[in-house]
């Protein structure tokens, strides 16, 4: 009997790229059993989930619940379709071929993993990882480096594309709603690693998704960078988060890191204000403040 897969996704003000997304789910070659797509954009896409062809649990959301607060709703939407499997996709992503949905669930089964996650490649450069992976010390956006591997245990590059059991949300919970945006995917994957959860990245197969090159920023080499994302208002979410999760889990290497990198990038531009902005953030976080959308917060 066929495994049941339902997509959880969430989209906001981006219809074009709905439109891509459910047509490249429409031609797995593993049937969906729902897919969940919640929207709290400004411009409603009904319209488009309506003419897709797919079976398309549309919400409307009247309230921007962040990246966490989305995915855990297009979650819930998806576990009460009574589906095995949760598939996780942002509007902006889609599977790169018709035969990724039945790759993953192979492997997963095969391996004995409870979560998996493909390859992330950056639109228009298919041989490009749109986000790094560290091996051996060093950074690389070369999938031809990381694809031969075929699995790497224990590491992911959450949410998109992530197929993961449903009884996995029962033993970790759903996204942190608190963290709104930036740093929830983050704190899933420290959660699936503390629950001894198995999961890891497949290198066989990709999803698109607009790439983060952007924003890393060597400090010393590839051995040693800090991410500094590109608007004031992603960075404000970012720096905070990072921050609660180093207190959260306990994250001593990672606070040694943060405490010496990035006064090291922003004190060797001389940009003062950006080294304020970052301290403040940073510094809510590890007290535990400024939880969620944060109203009048000047960025």
């Amino acid at each position: 009997m066929q495994d049941t897969v339902a997509v959880a996704a969430l989209t906001f003000d981006r219809p074009d790229d709905v439109r891509t997304l459910l047509g490249a789910l429409s031609q797995q070659t593993h049937a969906l059993h729902a897919i969940a797509l919640v929207d709290a954009g400004t411009s409603p896409v009904a319209d488009i989930a309506a003419a897709s062809g797919v079976p398309v649990d549309y919400v409307r959301s009247l309230a921007n619940l962040g990246g966490a607060g989305g995915f855990s709703l297009a979650i819930l939407k998806a576990i009460a379709s009574g589906a095995e499997w949760v598939w996780i996709m942002d509007d902006d992503a889609h599977p790169e071929d018709p035969n990724c949905l039945a790759t993953l669930l192979e492997a997963a089964k095969s391996r004995g993993q409870d979560v998996v996650v493909p390859l992330i490649v950056a639109p228009g450069e298919p041989r490009k990882l749109s986000f790094p992976f560290r091996l051996d010390g060093h950074l690389t956006h070369e999938r031809s480096v990381v694809e031969p591997l075929g699995f790497i245990a224990d590491v992911g590059q959450f949410f998109n594309g992530a197929l993961i059991r449903t009884d996995v949300f029962f033993k970790v919970g759903l996204p942190d709603l608190r963290l709104f945006i930036r740093g929830d995917e983050v704190d899933f994957m420290l959660r699936l690693r503390q629950a001894k959860v198995k999961f890891g990245t497949v290198t066989s197969v990709a999803l698109t998704h607009p790439a983060g090159w952007g924003e890393v920023k060597e400090v010393m080499g590839d051995r040693f960078h800090v991410l500094v994302p590109e608007t004031p208002f992603k960075r404000f979410y970012y720096y905070r988060n990072r921050g609660y999760l180093t207190r959260r889990h306990r994250r001593l290497r990672s606070f040694v890191a943060d405490a010496v990198g990035y006064p090291l990038f922003f004190l060797r531009d001389g940009d003062f204000k950006g080294l304020a902005k970052w301290a403040s953030a940073y510094g809510a976080g590890l007290r535990g403040a400024k939880f969620g959308p944060v109203k009048d917060q000047k960025f």
